[in-house]
């Protein structure tokens, strides 16, 4: 079964690649009521189980009912739960046929080296919640940005400076403070010709949903990066771009998380690089201030030793 499928595309003809389907139910599923989520949990915590299950399985193992297992499935973004069966099915023939048939050795090394094999597989499929349409009109607001202005905190906040410090070299004005009270009081500096981009992976963040909301009260367009679909930060912003944050067994560590929201920041940074050509050219002379930073000329006669 191709990724293009039939099968593999909700009833709005959202892209479900493959391996990437409990990474799309952890996304979605923040917002369900309290009998949708539990379906949902069971979902990405048994995968390999609810392949072969039945939609009534399903529901006595969420201790649910049929009809509400179908309702979850559809509030999900798929078409129900047969749907579901058909891609986690899908999604374990894959990884079934990709597994190499050596176990991975034993002790902290094994460890390692199943972190990394399941930080490849959810990286491949972090996408699988992101809008396009969110995502083209994101790139083309930050091309046309006066002042942008990243907040974040906690274990997103390393990914936000980074893609600060991208847009910066690109010319931009770009900032991330780190104090919380200088990210409020900065948002409330913005204007409509600004754009403010917070990150978390959550998507409830107390400090950065605070900033937010004074972003959007000054009148900024608020770009949201979240792992949630249904949270607060996608209520407040004018475009919300959901990524996948991890579903393996190691999930709970948030390593895949953190790879996941770097990478796609970086990569928004250059997809804002790629549709305006000006901002290569600042992007070398940035470069060459900075080379110079890191090798000042040296003076004869100056004293070495500096308080």
């Amino acid at each position: 079964m191709s990724a293009g499928s039939p099968e593999s595309e909700s009833a709005s003809g959202t892209q479900f690649p493959i391996g990437t389907t409990t990474a799309t139910i952890r996304a979605m599923a923040a917002g369900l009521a309290p009998s949708e989520r539990r379906v949902a949990d069971v979902c990405v915590e048994r995968p390999r189980e609810v392949a072969w299950w039945s939609a009534a399985d399903l529901a006595e193992a969420a201790s649910t009912s049929t009809a509400t297992v179908v309702r979850a499935c559809q509030n999900l973004g798929f078409t129900g739960f047969q749907h579901v069966r058909m891609l986690l099915l899908r999604d374990l023939g894959a990884e079934t046929s990709t597994t190499p048939q050596d176990a991975s050795p034993p002790g902290s090394i094994g460890v390692l080296q199943a972190i990394v094999s399941e930080v490849g597989s959810d990286l491949s499929g972090g996408l699988a919640p992101l809008s396009e349409k969110s995502f083209d009109d994101t790139v083309r607001v930050l091309a046309n940005a006066r002042r942008i202005f990243v907040v974040a905190n906690g274990g997103s906040a390393p990914a936000a400076a980074a893609f600060a410090v991208r847009m910066l070299v690109n010319g931009r004005i770009a900032e991330a403070p780190t104090d919380t009270v200088v990210q409020l009081f900065a948002a409330r500096t913005l204007t409509a010709d600004d754009v403010c981009v917070a990150v978390s992976d959550s998507g409830m963040n107390a400090y950065t949903i605070d900033a937010t909301r004074a972003a959007r009260a000054a009148g900024a367009y608020v770009v949201g990066v979240t792992g949630h679909a249904r949270s607060t930060l996608v209520e407040l912003s004018d475009s919300a771009l959901v990524i996948g944050n991890g579903s393996g067994p190691y999930a709970g560590h948030g390593v895949s998380a953190t790879i996941i929201q770097l990478t796609f920041l970086l990569g928004l940074q250059v997809a804002v690089s790629e549709v305006d050509g000006a901002t290569t050219d600042a992007a070398t002379k940035s470069l060459e201030h900075f080379a110079a930073l890191m090798n000042p000329p040296i003076i004869e006669n100056e004293p070495t030793d500096r308080i």
